[in-house]
Formats: C-alpha cells, structure tokens, sequence
C-alpha cells in the first residue's frame, strides 16, 4: 500500500511539475468560469468511482480481518495472501492491456473511426480471455506446484494447494470484466460484495467451520457474484 501511495503521488507530482514547470506555458493558462461548468456531475462521477473502488478494496480488507481470527490465524492469513496475490499477477496484465486499450480507443475515435476502434476492444478481449484461461490452465496443473515456489512454509504450502481449484476458477471468471455506470457499479459491488459474499463467509466460517476455505469462497463468492452480473447485463 506504500508503495502505492508513493506511485500515485509520483504521478501526482510530475503532473504539477509539468504543468507550473514552464516549460509549456501553454498547457495552463490560469482557473477561468469555463473550468468549473458542468461541474456537479463530474463531482457526482468521482464520488461513486471512489466508492466503487473503496468497496472493494475494503472487502478485501474485512476477509483478512476475518481471517485473523480463525484457527492457525498466521497459516490462514499467509495462504489468503498468497492466493490474493496470484489473482492480482494475472488482473495486473488484463488491467495493462485496459490501459493500452484505452488509449488505443481513444485515437481511434478521435480520428473518426469507429470501425477501428471495435476492432481494437475485440483484441484486446480475446487477450485477456486467452490470458485467463492460460493461468486457469496452469493452477489447475500445477496448484501444488506453484505455492512451494512462494513460500517456504509446508504448511503454507498445502493450504493453498488445497485451494488451487477454487482459486484457478476464480481467476478465469475475473479476466474479462464488462462496463457499466459507476453509479450502478457501487450498488453492485455492494450487494455482491457485502449482501452475498460476507454472509456467505460468515454462515461458512462459524456454522460449517470451514476454515480458510470459508475465507476464499467468501472472497471468491462475492468477486464472481459481481463479474456474472457484469456478464449478464452486457
């Protein structure tokens, strides 16, 4: 999370010096009225962007807290993390090639052809369908392979090969996720999130004593809940 922060406040801070460095004066020329027209919906735009984001991110957060206070907490929250961190390698080039796509969309709109710029979202789709199935593939084959590469802990290691299946799933599901509003995203984060994923940890954990495993299907249960959504409305 660090790490993060520094990033986003890198960028942050290079935008500034770009624009009051002077060395293109003409990239800002002073605040005027103009600036501020509109401005209500775009407030409207970044309060329910941020809390979509913060939804999930704090979901994320919950499970680990839950994780905590399982039998072997240490055991449980190492193989939650592993798991967590193998999804995010394979999201990490799907989101790559969101950004390249929203640049290529972009030039090709701007240039008057949309044509092109279909073209280019359906590449774009098939990579990162190729790319999922490709990791699905390799969990599936090697899930007890792949933990012992990560960590030196046996016991670590057997929780998430036990976990390879659910995890090779979950991965598959989350390689391609649609558009929509980011109004109506963070009612759906909400509800797949917290209406279905958290009370389907909480009966699994404390009632069915699954364990970790009720961690990972209450991570997963809510994460594919809301990309089948997605899927389903587009």
């Amino acid at each position: 999370m660090g790490a993060l922060t520094i990033s986003t406040w890198s960028t942050v801070i290079g935008l500034l010096v770009y624009i009051f460095g002077g060395w293109c004066p003409n990239t800002w020329k002073g605040f005027t009225k103009a600036a501020f027209a509109d401005m209500l919906p775009v407030v409207k735009l970044s309060i329910s962007s941020g809390f979509m984001i913060c939804l999930e991110i704090w979901y994320n957060s919950v499970i680990v807290l839950a994780a905590g206070y399982m039998k072997n907490s240490t055991t449980a929250i190492s193989a939650f993390s592993l798991c967590h961190n193998i999804l995010s390698w394979e999201f990490m080039l799907s989101f790559g090639f969101l950004g390249a796509a929203c640049v290529r969309v972009a030039n090709e709109l701007g240039r008057g052809n949309p044509k092109a710029a279909k073209f280019s979202v359906e590449i774009i789709l098939s990579t990162s369908i190729i790319i999922g199935v490709l990791f699905w593939v390799l969990c599936l084959i090697f899930g007890k392979e792949i933990s012992r590469f990560l960590t030196s802990d046996e016991e670590v290691a057997e929780t998430v090969s036990s976990l390879a299946v659910l995890l090779a799933f979950s991965i598959l599901l989350n390689s391609v996720q649609p558009v929509w509003l980011s109004e109506l995203v963070y009612k759906v984060n909400l509800g797949s999130y917290y209406v279905i994923g958290l009370p389907a940890g909480i009966l699994l954990g404390y009632v069915v004593h699954l364990g970790l495993m009720d961690g990972i299907t209450e991570w997963s249960c809510g994460a594919n809940t809301y990309t089948l959504l997605h899927h389903l409305d587009n």
